[in-house]
């Protein structure tokens, strides 16, 4: 299945939004976009600052073979509020609360319809969905793992980089932003770089940030830190050898921001892994790359989702 050269830019018409209540009353930005065509229901979820608007795209090459999509915005990004004091920075203490909004969240949405059921996460939301199928907490017919971010990118090594973000969150305000966000044009291009390689791909994403309430910066000092200690405790997790869920890793060996080493470690430990990987014609959004690119991955979760979740 090959892709269109342009990645949708507006919500379907026969799609909506709502609101989602974790347990603990936590309102999220729910979107859901039926189909009648029968293949069943995928759940879709985006990384770090993301917004269900970004991933419209495989949304609706998804829609588009029959699937039923639904997506919400993580707890302290997008239309589901924020996690610190200032709205442009990412802030999180502990990744958990999100694997707990993620069980909460499958668990009434598998109860709302019969499969089959498939999740599809993207880099920080691939971590989440790890954990969660780890603890046991979801249990998909199938999942597919875009970029994950097991381990996140450090000129330092994971150690010593480890070291100073837990250092920084500890010496200062942890919900602080690790840098400077600038909407300067050459900071701008290099942020999309390491996103696509395809400069008309990043740049599309202008469109939803021109809405204040959906945008987001640079992630705190806490953020960082819990990265590195998730990162390091996933990674070495017995649990991962009992994963039985069929699952597609979607990996990009030139991708600046996780490591891919890590992600094919933890692959290659679950014994119903399949990897399939991308070289220098892709950035980290795999997803939102180029036609050609975006084409392969899609070819690649129809394949897989034919054999491991047909309807």
């Amino acid at each position: 299945m090959t892709a269109s050269d342009h990645l949708p830019t507006a919500l379907p018409d026969e799609a909506w939004l709502s609101c989602w209540r974790a347990p603990d009353g936590w309102e999220h930005r729910r979107f859901d976009w039926p189909s009648q065509g029968g293949r069943g229901r995928v759940l879709v979820q985006g990384g770090r600052s993301d917004v269900v608007e970004k991933y419209l795209g495989v949304m609706a090459h998804l829609h588009g073979q029959g699937w039923s999509i639904t997506s919400f915005d993580w707890r302290g990004q997008g239309g589901s509020g924020r996690l610190g004091q200032n709205p442009a920075v990412g802030h999180a203490d502990r990744f958990a609360v999100c694997v707990d909004d993620l069980a909460a969240f499958w668990d009434d949405w598998v109860a709302e319809r019969s499969g089959p059921h498939v999740l599809l996460a993207h880099s920080m939301g691939a971590h989440f969905a790890l954990q969660a199928m780890i603890e046991d907490r979801v249990r998909p017919d199938a999942t597919v793992l875009s970029a994950p971010m097991v381990q996140v990118r450090s000129p330092l090594g994971q150690g010593l980089g480890g070291r100073v973000a837990s250092w920084m969150a500890r010496t200062g305000d942890p919900s602080r932003g690790a840098w400077e966000f600038s909407d300067e044009s050459r900071a701008v291009e290099k942020r999309l770089r390491r996103l696509t390689v395809d400069k008309a791909c990043g740049q599309d994403s202008r469109w939803w940030e021109e809405d204040a309430t959906l945008r987001l910066g640079p992630p705190s000092w806490g953020w960082i830190a819990e990265a590195f200690r998730a990162g390091a405790a996933l990674v070495r997790d017995p649990r991962l050898a009992q994963v039985a869920v069929p699952t597609l890793f979607l990996i990009a060996d030139a991708d600046q921001l996780v490591d891919p080493r890590a992600a094919l470690k933890v692959a290659g430990r679950m014994p119903a892994a399949e990897i399939v990987r991308f070289g220098a014609e892709s950035a980290h959004e795999i997803l939102r790359e180029g036609p050609a690119v975006r084409g392969r991955a899609f070819s690649a979760i129809d394949e897989f989702l034919d054999r491991k979740a047909p309807a």
